[in-house]
């Protein structure tokens, strides 16, 4: 994935080992045993395996794996809530794993926020004095802490709640209130660890809708972890997925989804539902053959045609932006009139799409029409390339034409 973005985070090389006998256990990893042998040798757990990776400013950044996957783990490294074995992590640039007691405070306090599953809030406080608890650690005077502490609730959605105590909120609220909490420290990385298991599904949805609305307007670096891949693909900007430790890929869930690194990872994302996360960027046929307005006439498209094998064109202008379509039919029709151009057999109203539609998204606009899905440029129009209906179709089936495959395997070996 190419950012052009600053790198706000950096993993380098982090491994974490619970047991008393780290030394050997850390040398027999670099010497390249694995966990069940160094378990078995030395009696210490590899809870983090030489992790390397880079998080962007902004990015929402999801980390992921089933339970014992080091998922949580690692979350917690970042901000050494968790000492590393070895191993460097970087926030702006700055190696947090050499800091002092008192200077790693500081950045928790000032630089990175924590959501925890379990909400932590204190019962006997407010959800404004719940809210403002990390300011007034900080020592902040009680006006601009209530002052901050009341924008983060308006942001979260709490207002009116403020002086409601714990017990009287939903568990919805009072996520929303932890989240408040985080927040009113403006920290530049939010760390999430599975802020939404608890919640029921219609709530857990609902925060995940408010969270990607905060995003989209405070645009923090969220590391977020979770064991649901559902939630991974909606939330996350890219993925990781852990397995023992190890991370086993990271990308985006269009690149894990059609091309996983490792047969566990394929595994994983067996049963996703493709159709929601396939997009026009990855099916569409880069620069294709086209005419060019105002310059290639009927005979010179017809011969285009017979060179490709294609009975549709799109047509672009001389800067490439979109026009339309034409068909070999019309094509000929308009070289037996003599006509000079294609103006007259130039199909406009033809359905374009941007390179993130999905093909979910894609599959009305295919019913209303016989043309191809031009995917453009939504600023420049410029024609980026073609999606085939075809290709829309096999896609949208494809995952129950594995299952289908699958349930006639099994019966075949019954």
């Amino acid at each position: 994935m190419k950012e052009n973005r600053p790198v706000k985070i950096k993993v380098e090389d982090l491994v974490l080992i619970f047991g008393k006998n780290k030394e050997n256990a850390l040398q027999m990893l670099k010497e390249g045993s694995i966990k069940k042998e160094i378990l078995s040798k030395t009696q210490c757990t590899v809870g983090i395996n030489q992790a390397n990776f880079e998080i962007y400013e902004g990015e929402f950044f999801v980390i992921m794996g089933l339970s014992g996957s080091g998922k949580s783990t690692l979350l917690r490294c970042l901000n050494r809530l968790i000492e590393p074995t070895s191993g460097n992590v970087y926030v702006n640039g700055d190696n947090i794993t050499r800091k002092s007691h008192r200077e790693l405070l500081d950045v928790r306090r000032t630089e990175m926020s924590m959501v925890f599953q379990k909400f932590g809030l204190l019962p006997h406080r407010t959800v404004l004095e719940n809210v403002a608890f990390g300011l007034e650690l900080r020592g902040e005077d009680k006006e601009t802490r209530e002052t901050k502490a009341q924008q983060a609730i308006d942001t979260v959605g709490l207002h009116g709640f403020e002086r409601q105590s714990p017990a009287q909120l939903s568990g919805g609220m009072q996520q929303r209130v932890g989240l408040a909490r985080a927040l009113t420290n403006d920290p530049e990385v939010l760390l999430m660890d599975e802020a939404f298991s608890a919640l029921d599904p219609l709530i857990k949805t609902e925060m995940q809708d408010e969270l990607l609305g905060l995003q989209n307007k405070l645009k923090k670096t969220v590391v977020f972890v979770t064991h649901d891949l559902d939630e991974a693909i909606k939330l996350g900007d890219r993925i990781v997925i852990m397995k023992d430790g190890i991370i086993e890929q990271i990308g985006t869930a269009e690149e894990i989804l059609t091309n996983p690194a490792t047969p566990y990872v394929e595994a994983f994302v067996k049963k996703v539902d493709r159709k929601t996360i396939i997009t026009a960027g990855t099916l569409m046929h880069e620069k294709p053959t086209h005419v060019r307005f105002g310059k290639d006439g009927p005979e010179g498209t017809l011969r285009k045609m017979r060179s490709t094998g294609l009975d549709v064109l799109p047509v672009v202008d001389e800067q490439n932006t979109f026009l339309g379509f034409v068909w070999v039919a019309d094509a000929v029709q308009c070289a037996n009139r003599q006509e000079k151009t294609v103006e007259s057999i130039l199909l406009t109203n033809v359905p374009t799409v941007s390179i993130e539609v999905t093909v979910e998204e894609m599959l009305p606009l295919i019913t209303a029409t016989r043309s191809p899905i031009a995917v453009i440029d939504w600023d420049s129009k410029r024609l980026l390339g073609i999606v085939s209906q075809n290709s829309v179709v096999i896609e949208a089936t494809r995952f129950n034409e594995q299952e289908i495959t699958k349930l006639k395997e099994h019966a075949n070996n019954s």
